[in-house]
């Protein structure tokens, strides 16, 4: 058949190139530990509770009894959700937005990003770049090739707090960026975003006219130092911020989010989510309705973490390795012993049943690096201490 049949399907190259998912990297070394019949000490998935707080469960489980399978969950989220949102977002940022209008509930904030660049870039046009820094999550080089956009990946540099500063990017990228991701606390390094740089990012948006994002998925978890920001306390035209249960409460298998800003922008979100399938399910509503609304459980999981961090920073210091970024945030990024490399390094711990994500996950020019997550319980912290190699 010309062109190749099903048996010889092509795809595109340049996804093609891409490595393998840390998520699917991560299922299959948990395979090969198990199968050596070694115990899994796995800080390089994403940390859950242990169980979801009492309220949470009997809100989903309430829901389920009587919800019918016929009409599905409506595009713009449940009503109650909604102001639960815009409740948290007054409470924790002193941020007052419109919960009809500037409030989008989303099935977690990973799938909301990823989805930006489609809905925003034309391709092609001169305004087809997506602009972020590096290391960063996969989730926004991903969305912005599966849109056919063009990338650029600023390095971030430990000696700048690996923030992103508009004033490194060249005034073309600038100009020719239709969507830019800020992260902060940043994902892997947890250093959080100076006040100087949300304005200046906030007044250079103004001048070309792109959409700006900010994932504050983890900016519950601030380690004890000060307290993360939001864009949104900045600027809401042309912004946009992504947050999320799974960092915040631990509840990632809930997948449950919100996208909340510029009402222009959540509007055309709102308008192609149907076709997309992404509106979260009714009874996942009415538990992220109560999770959004209570700060206890948030502010106990933040600080059992506070505790992994400073043990597991003991852990390091201790094998001769130097964690980079601030206190923020799920993880740690870890520098490997001089003359190895990431994977080298997360290799030789996976023979001890360690499972780590070595850097280049995160970016190119990472692989002097390692990531390793917090939240599997402060008593695995220790078990991981017992097996980690000298």
């Amino acid at each position: 058949m010309a062109g190749g049949g099903l048996s010889n399907p092509r795809m595109n190259e340049r996804l093609r190139a891409l490595p393998p998912h840390p998520r699917e990297l991560l299922a299959g070394w948990r395979a090969e530990v198990e199968a050596r019949g070694q115990c899994v000490h796995d800080f390089g998935s994403v940390g859950m509770a242990a169980t979801a707080p009492q309220a949470v469960r009997d809100a989903l489980v309430a829901a389920l009894a009587p919800a019918p399978v016929w009409p599905g969950p409506g595009l713009a989220g449940a009503a109650a959700l909604r102001r639960a949102i815009a409740g948290y977002l007054y409470r924790r940022f002193q941020v007052a937005v419109d919960a009809e209008l500037e409030v989008l509930p989303t099935l977690g904030s990973r799938e909301a990003l990823f989805h930006l660049p489609q809905i925003f870039v034309q391709v092609p046009s001169d305004r087809d770049l997506v602009l972020y820094g590096e290391p960063a999550h996969p989730v926004f080089e991903l969305g912005a090739l599966f849109a056919e956009a063009w990338t650029y990946a600023v390095p971030l540099q430990p000696s700048a707090g690996f923030a992103l500063d508009p004033e490194v990017v060249p005034e073309a990228v600038l100009r020719r960026a239709k969507v830019v991701f800020l992260d902060s606390p940043h994902h892997p390094t947890g250093a959080c975003l100076p006040d100087h740089l949300y304005r200046r990012w906030v007044e250079v948006r103004e001048q070309y006219g792109f959409l700006l994002v900010a994932d504050e998925s983890q900016a519950d978890l601030d380690g004890g130092g000060q307290r993360p920001r939001s864009l949104l306390e900045f600027g809401r035209r042309g912004c946009l911020v992504a947050h999320s249960l799974t960092e915040r409460s631990g509840l990632a298998s809930y997948r449950s989010g919100f996208l909340a800003g510029d009402p222009e922008a959540i509007a055309q979100c709102r308008r192609f989510r149907a076709g997309m399938g992404l509106q979260p399910a009714d009874f996942v509503q009415a538990a992220a309705t109560v999770a959004w609304a209570d700060a206890r459980h948030v502010e106990a999981r933040a600080a059992e973490l506070a505790e992994q961090r400073a043990l597991l920073q003991g852990l390091c210091r201790a094998r001769g390795l130097r964690v980079h970024g601030g206190p923020a945030g799920a993880y740690l990024w870890v520098e490997v012993p001089a003359g190895t490399t990431g994977d080298e390094y997360a290799a030789h711990l996976r023979e001890h049943g360690i499972l780590v994500l070595p850097g280049t996950c995160f970016g190119r020019g990472q692989d002097r690096f390692v990531r390793m997550t917090l939240g599997a319980s402060t008593a695995a912290c220790r078990a991981l201490a017992e097996a980690w190699p000298t």
